[in-house]
């Protein structure tokens, strides 16, 4: 079982900052890595994560100018925010300054980071980014024998298989804004697919594409044989983090880098070091066996599913009766898909852009974790009920904490309080949120019903005309392992629920349950005992309190 705690280091270990919007580093601060001290991090553990997704530590373009310690200036008119963008990476080779205490010792810091985090008994991923580079991509601390992306490419030739940029010959870099004097030439392809020396503010204009060998002026057929230059260098550059101690990789937009590239490079680095993962951040339903499949990836981000039907059913914008087809699209694939609520690219729950509380988000919460033995995921914050509605800077109040400006998050440095890690800065509501995610984790990694060999039983389509239960509110499942049957009712109205759910012979004796028969009922989220008589001749009945779940066990 995964359950996976994503964090900024930038903003969630921040100690000072003043938070001016567009602020520097030295008006606003910055989180470290030494900051995630072993205190902090069992904490983390014993809120109930397996793995802790550390965001942007890989060296990235900024405006902060690190020259004094050898590291070549960006230049501002193709950074994004004071901070840039932990997707514009600069050298694949090196961690990002700004996270370093003492920034000639910035690899070492990490190196130990890794070491707390393991003994903490959580795994570490990082991100892997694989389209695009930043438009100032170089690395200082590349292995002697490796040559730099672009290094020995034709710059004539608009694609070469060999070649690990896209160039526009004879044009020069033209963005439809102004870029302060920026020069380059030929121009290259931008890295969200845009073959354009003009690229506009909404593409990814920081950002270069990098070639797998496929020709997207002609036809985007593919040319792999022989391997492609890009295809070693980003192999090698796998292999050099997981000699580090890396568990996993989040890979990101995984679907814009050919399925045939993910088919050769996994394989390789699951043979050296088999226990690690690989996640994509992949949005066409349509490519997701094929990632999974061909490409071996062990997760895909169930974003355009699960995430975005729970999202409309809180917000009253969609039935919840629609979980049921949702889950029935991916059934084959359950196990692969990673579930979450939050993400660095999402609103946040309690911002205005979403539902505006982060209680409302209870019952989409449990199905989320619950429904099935899926890895889920949180974002640093979400558990502490983080609007994301400042306005830090570049990227303006949208509901999303940013990724792009230096800030002080006001709900992680009230927990993280110096290291401290204590509740005293926190609010009574605060904490009670955060205590029910930290339930729910556990309940994953230790009820025998949430394992990945459970059954699941969706009583969606026994309800549909019953009186007792709205399918447009409320939802209801069973899950069954061994000697453990627990239900799970979910109420997204904004009333109390008195339900009677009706429950068929057929679930009974799918879950080899008696067909009639009073039983022990225990609620998992609060404590509360009763007993209930469990038949197909008459609903099962049970109140639910508005916006919440329970997840009952049936003995």
């Amino acid at each position: 079982m995964i359950n996976i705690y994503q964090v900024l280091p930038r903003l969630y270990t921040n100690r000072q900052g003043e938070n001016i919007p567009n602020g520097t580093i030295y008006e606003n601060g910055c989180g470290k890595l030494n900051y995630f001290t072993s205190k902090v991090l069992k904490c983390i553990a014993k809120s109930g994560y397996t793995h802790i997704w550390y965001t942007g530590v890989i060296e990235h373009a900024t405006k902060t100018d690190y020259s004094e310690y050898n590291i070549s200036p960006d230049h501002v008119g193709v950074v994004k925010g004071q901070a840039g963008s932990p997707y514009a990476i600069k050298d694949y080779y090196d961690i990002d300054p700004d996270l370093a205490v003492d920034i000639p010792n910035r690899m070492a810091e990490f190196e130990a980071l890794v070491e707390r985090t393991h003994k903490a008994h959580l795994k570490v991923i990082i991100d892997f980014v694989p389209n695009h580079v930043a438009r100032s991509y170089h690395s200082d601390a590349k292995p002697k024998r490796v040559k730099d992306f672009g290094q020995t490419d034709n710059v004539d030739w608009a694609f070469s298989q060999q070649n690990n940029f896209y160039y526009l010959p004879n044009q020069h870099f033209s963005p439809q804004f102004d870029v302060k004097g920026y020069e380059e030439f030929p121009a290259k392809a931008t890295g969200n697919d845009q073959f354009s020396a003009y690229p506009t503010t909404n593409d990814w204009y920081e950002t270069v594409k990098l070639n797998y060998g496929v020709d997207y002026c002609g036809g985007k057929i593919g040319y792999f044989e022989p391997i492609p230059d890009t295809w070693n260098k980003m192999r090698d550059i796998l292999l050099f983090w997981a000699k580090k101690g890396v568990d996993g990789f989040r890979c990101d937009m995984a679907e814009m880098v050919p399925v045939e590239f993910w088919g050769w490079v996994i394989p390789q680095i699951k043979k050296k070091f088999k226990e690690i993962i690989f996640i994509a951040e992949v949005y066409n339903p349509n490519e997701y066996r094929n990632y999974i499949f061909n490409g071996q990836f062990d997760f895909l981000y169930d974003k355009v599913g699960l995430y975005d039907t729970l999202r409309a059913v809180t917000r009253h914008e969609a039935s919840a009766s629609q979980i049921t087809s949702c889950w029935q699209s991916i059934d084959d694939i359950k196990s692969h898909m990673l579930n979450f609520l939050e993400n660095h690219d999402e609103q946040r729950i309690a911002s205005s852009f979403f539902i505006g509380d982060a209680w409302k988000s209870i019952p989409a919460l449990v199905v989320s974790a619950t429904l099935h033995s899926s890895p889920f995921m949180v974002y640093a914050g979400q558990e502490l009920g983080e609007s994301g509605m400042d306005e830090e800077g570049f990227s303006g109040r949208d509901g999303r904490t940013t990724i792009f400006d230096y800030w002080k998050v006001d709900t992680l440095s009230r927990q993280y309080n110096d290291g401290d890690f204590s509740d005293d800065l926190l609010s009574d509501d605060e904490i009670a949120l955060r205590n029910v995610y930290k339930k729910i984790l556990q309940l994953r990694l230790k009820e025998d019903a949430l394992q990945n060999d459970a059954s699941l039983y969706d009583l969606t389509w026994l309800n549909f005309n019953n009186s007792q239960f709205d399918t447009n509110k409320q939802f209801a499942y069973l899950r069954q392992n061994g000697e453990q049957t627990l239900l799970i009712v979910v109420n997204f109205a904004d009333y109390l629920v008195e339900l009677g759910i009706n429950i068929s012979a057929h679930a009974l004796q799918y879950l080899n349950f008696p067909l009639k028969k009073m039983t022990k009922v225990k609620d998992l989220l609060t404590g509360e005992r009763f007993k209930q008589l469990l038949s197909a001749e008459s609903p099962f009945a049970v109140s639910v309190e508005p916006r919440n779940a329970r997840i009952l066990e049936l003995k």
